[in-house]
């Protein structure tokens, strides 16, 4: 046995059971990682795949157990070479952040300006995508730290900690009839057309519950997963915008007005979340830190290391 055997056995899991895509990933060939495959079959004497001809169609019982332990060797195996990295070059390296629009255009920029400034040898990566994508990012090690608001909690094997509370927004083109309110009702939003975040994106699930605890149908008629493209439409007068309250930039905003809506939606929380017995760099330690105060070391390595609820 072997770690080369237990990064084919991993990779095509990964690859949905496809040992050439598995191949092509890792720049071996087929035959090559059927064959070794087979001699840790033979080397644990059971069978981890089922076979119909040559191609794989499912993980046996036993070959579901012999995964989930080469994933653990393979994660430590990380871990061990990370930790040689942190003592012999402390402040070099690179970080991978996997977050969602709105965190990477609103909330994590000054962060990043700090952290490049403090650390200009470590390489910065930000990855886009949506809560699920950058989740898997992290449990794939394609990624060290998730940014997001939803979605990051259902992961058991992440561990999760909440940054920060936040609240949604109107915005309306200036002169529209809801800046006369002296009180803005889900009622009065509900009587105009709606732009604002695809479901599964910025705290969409918050806006969704408070219009149904009201029994009212909101007539959503765009949505989208970039708050940007939400206020060009606004501008256009197709609608008026639900959105983050942190997305509405008055200075750079001129041509739209933004009315806070108090209570009306439940606050969102932005949460990070991290690959549990991780081992983390000093300096993502500090990112962390930089993104949200509270959360220092000693409070995110307590929480990795902790066993799962």
């Amino acid at each position: 046995m072997n770690f080369q055997q237990l990064r084919y056995l991993n990779e095509i899991a990964r690859r949905g059971l496809k040992i050439s895509d598995a191949a092509e990933a890792l720049y071996t060939s087929q035959p090559g990682i059927s064959k070794q495959i087979k001699l840790l079959e033979e080397e644990l004497g059971i069978e981890i795949f089922v076979r119909n001809g040559k191609r794989i169609t499912a993980i046996t019982e036993p070959g579901k157990a012999v995964l989930d332990i080469a994933q653990r060797m393979l994660h430590d195996a990380d871990n061990l070479k990370q930790v040689g990295q942190e003592f012999r070059s402390q402040d070099s390296g690179s970080l991978t952040i996997a977050t969602t629009h709105t965190q990477a255009r609103y909330a994590l920029p000054p962060v990043v300006k700090q952290f490049i400034k403090r650390y200009p040898k470590v390489k910065l990566n930000l990855h886009q995508g949506n809560p699920t994508q950058i989740a898997q990012q992290v449990l794939d090690g394609e990624a060290d730290i998730a940014i997001a608001t939803e979605s990051l909690a259902l992961y058991d094997e992440l561990v999760t900690l909440p940054c920060y509370e936040w609240h949604h927004c109107v915005i309306v083109p200036p002169k529209h009839p809801l800046l006369e309110e002296k009180k803005l009702t889900l009622e009065k939003i509900a009587q105009y057309p709606i732009i604002t975040y695809d479901f599964a994106f910025s705290g969409r699930g918050k806006i969704n519950a408070a219009f149904q605890a009201r029994k009212l149908t909101p007539n959503i008629v765009l949505t989208a997963i970039d708050a940007d493209v939400i206020k060009t439409y606004v501008e256009l007068g197709l609608g008026i915008g639900i959105l983050a309250q942190m997305a509405f930039i008055p200075e750079r905003d001129k041509h739209l007005r933004m009315i806070e809506t108090g209570n009306l939606f439940q606050p969102s929380t932005t949460r990070i979340a991290i690959r549990r017995n991780e081992y983390l760099r000093g300096y993502a330690y500090h990112f962390i830190e930089l993104f949200a105060p509270h959360l220092t070391r000693a409070v995110v390595a307590q929480a990795m290391h902790a066993p799962a609820q």
